[in-house]
């Protein structure tokens, strides 16, 4: 009895499952299906030569511990037709077995990758992608609220974890995570996939606005219009992905300081003073600039304290110019110290209280956070 090689040679390119996994998936079938056909076998052993095709069927007979004490050839001369079938469901069974374990092969290794997939399905609020050669699932938590999953429509995801299952490798995609961000980039801009750009830190609230800090490895790049592209046609491809998304980009910064300033872009800053003891920044801005630096609900500076790591307390010049001379006024009375502490007096008693804000000379302690940096947003690998 002989299989044709050339067919298990075509199993191989077609489905991608290597030649040797083919023959011993089509050996375990034929042992299945002989033990099936001779009752007086208790176990069979096929073996397939891998030139020929040629099939030799090896009967064994068992002890009661399972060891085999007699082993003869008994190679049928046809396996009939029901056997031949039994032995065709068990090899398909095997290549499906072997076609997820490569498929699961080829996707663990692409955690943190960006895939496209066309949409499927969208039922029960999971979106289904299909990948071609597998299928991604986009749960609810990692969908953004302001897009819409229409069935065919091309998507581009982020791969956060690939696991195990019976039915194959399950795909675990995100369109909210901040690495997507990073993964688009560097679809677009070849100075950040070459390293000559990187991206050091992304705030982002999906689907309204990120923030990303971005530095050049080397000294003749400018990482921000690297980035924008010309006529901003880097930046504008992928807002558009990400329907129209809101994306700042700022120079990254060593000094502490000068990061915060540019955190907060596109507002002009006018000041940053620095209180190391609580990671507080106070930033004073004219006063035109106030509302751009806050931004609509806050949004601005609570992502500019993301992308930074400090709590960040905006004031406008006048708001700074008042408190600074209230504080001044206090520490001439000698009703505060010069940290702004008020001074106890003779009495035991503590003098009025001053204003809560001193001179930046003075160092005072910084008034509440207006935004907090939150650790739940990871800065991006660089």
């Amino acid at each position: 009895m002989k299989v044709e090689i050339e067919a298990l040679r075509s199993i191989e390119r077609e489905k991608g499952i290597a030649f040797e996994t083919v023959i011993e998936a089509l050996e375990s079938a034929l042992a299945s299906a002989y033990k099936r056909a001779e009752a007086d076998a208790e176990e069979a052993r096929v073996v397939i030569d891998r030139d020929s095709g040629e099939v030799v069927v090896f009967a064994q007979e068992l002890d009661d511990d399972g060891n085999i004490v007699r082993e003869w050839v008994d190679t049928p001369h046809d396996f009939g037709r029901i056997v031949a079938q039994t032995a065709k469901q068990v090899l398909l069974q095997r290549l499906r077995e072997a076609e997820r374990e490569v498929t699961y092969g080829e996707y663990s290794g692409k955690e943190g990758d960006l895939v496209t997939g066309t949409i499927q399905i969208h039922d029960n609020r999971v979106v289904v992608l299909d990948l071609g050669n597998a299928e991604a699932v986009l749960p609810y938590a990692e969908q953004v609220p302001t897009e819409r999953y229409d069935h065919g429509m091309r998507l581009k995801a982020y791969i956060t974890e690939v696991r195990r299952s019976i039915k194959g490798p399950q795909i675990i995609c995100s369109r909210t995570h901040p690495n997507l961000i990073q993964e688009l980039f560097k679809l677009e801009v070849p100075e950040i996939a070459d390293g000559l750009v990187r991206i050091r830190a992304i705030a982002r609230e999906a689907g309204h606005r990120t923030k990303i800090a971005v530095e050049s490895t080397i000294p003749n790049i400018d990482p921000v219009g690297a980035c924008v592209g010309t006529r901003g046609g880097r930046v504008r491809a992928i807002v558009e992905e990400l329907n129209e998304e809101k994306i700042d980009i700022v120079t990254w910064s060593e000094e502490p300081a000068q990061l915060v300033a540019n955190a907060l872009s596109p507002a002009k800053v006018s000041a940053v003073y620095l209180y190391e003891e609580d990671a507080t920044a106070l930033v004073v801005v004219p006063d035109y600039q106030l509302s751009l630096a806050i931004g609509r609900e806050g949004q601005n500076a609570r992502l500019a304290a993301r992308l930074t790591g400090w709590r960040i307390d905006i004031k406008s010049e006048t708001q700074f110019a008042e408190e600074q001379a209230a504080f001044e006024a206090a520490f001439a009375r000698g009703e505060v110290d010069e940290f702004g502490n008020p001074i106890v007096a003779a009495g035991g008693e503590a003098a009025p209280e001053a204003a809560p804000e001193a001179a930046p000379e003075a160092a005072p302690e910084a008034a509440p956070a207006a935004a907090e940096p939150e650790s739940s947003v990871a800065p991006a690998e660089g």
